[in-house]
């Protein structure tokens, strides 16, 4: 897969089969789009193109509140990788840029380096200086400059609708299962290990506390999470705690995990991947440590058992 990471270097692929949106989670909804797009491009013997955006452009409309991010740009580009996309477009979206014309990026980027003979978005994609680019904007350029549009229904399950916000909400709330359910992959992100206060380990609980790669990146619900983990290229499994640790009466919000297969040395300033597989439990104030300690015994014993479902 070839990425640009810049206007000035995009390569000329006449003939492509093009996508634009901002697929943030890579979530089912858009793989279906993905896959339209592969499918299409092969039976034209052309290349498939997907063009995104780094940073989502709500970072520089609504700078004031940051938008929760579902994934870091590498992971985006991990996952369109795993698809096979032939080239993917990432345009540094900024304020010069958030003026650009729906018609000015259709005739300046899609039509002058890709001359599509399609392009394909979802049924909810805008794009252009003040959401001009509708999905019926695109399809009537289209039959101006010769080109097929196909706009993808919205996929469903449960009667539910599949989209970044919704995945949001249900993360935010905790519930990450079902989240990774209707992302179509687990829940998680790379992270930095830093120095905590040492408590974990005081308590028979060594833990390794972490901040995300990404600056807005999603973070799920205060509690325990059954979580699946990766450090220094092996996979672990453990359980982590989001919140402020009341039982101490702290009032800082910290991630930390506990693997339960890894001594926690040497590994202050390495990246670790967190995956969010189960929440367990609400975080809760016991009344003294040893209380919470029995707690974290019993928290353990039942990850244990969930491992099997996940090995």
């Amino acid at each position: 897969m070839d990425v640009y990471r810049a206007l000035t270097d995009i390569p000329y692929l006449p003939g492509s089969v093009v996508t634009i949106g901002t697929f943030d989670g890579c979530h089912r909804g858009h793989q279906e789009i993905i896959k339209k797009v592969i499918s299409v491009a092969e039976s034209k013997h052309a290349s498939s193109v997907l063009i995104t955006f780094d940073p989502h452009p709500r970072h520089i409309l609504q700078s004031g509140q940051k938008l929760p991010m579902l994934m870091h740009i590498d992971k985006k580009l991990e996952i369109l990788e795993s698809f096979h996309v032939d080239t993917v477009l990432v345009i540094p979206f900024d304020a010069a840029f958030s003026q650009w014309t729906a018609d000015q990026f259709l005739s300046d980027i899609v039509v002058k380096y890709f001359d599509p003979t399609t392009a394909i978005v979802g049924y909810d994609h805008h794009f252009g200086y003040d959401r001009e680019g509708s999905p019926k904007f695109l399809t009537e350029y289209g039959e101006q400059h010769g080109f097929d549009v196909d706009v993808v229904s919205p996929i469903s399950d449960e009667n539910v609708t599949l989209s970044s916000t919704h995945i949001r909400n249900l993360i935010q709330n905790g519930f990450v299962r079902r989240a990774s359910f209707e992302l179509g992959w687990v829940y998680g992100f790379e992270a930095k290990v830093i120095h905590g206060a040492g408590r974990g380990k005081d308590l028979g609980f060594p833990t390794a506390n972490f901040i995300p790669e990404e600056e807005n990146q999603l973070v799920p619900a205060n509690g325990v999470y059954f979580i699946r983990g990766r450090i220094n290229g092996k996979n672990l499994y453990g359980m982590c705690n989001l919140g402020v640790r009341p039982t101490f009466d702290e009032t800082e919000f910290v991630m930390e995990v506990h693997f339960f297969d890894l001594a926690l040395t040497n590994i202050y300033g390495k990246i670790i991947t967190v995956e969010f597989l189960e929440r367990i439990r609400d975080e809760e104030k016991f009344s003294n440590p040893k209380a919470l300690i029995e707690q974290l015994n019993k928290d353990k014993q039942f990850c244990m058992r969930l491992m099997q479902k996940y090995k």
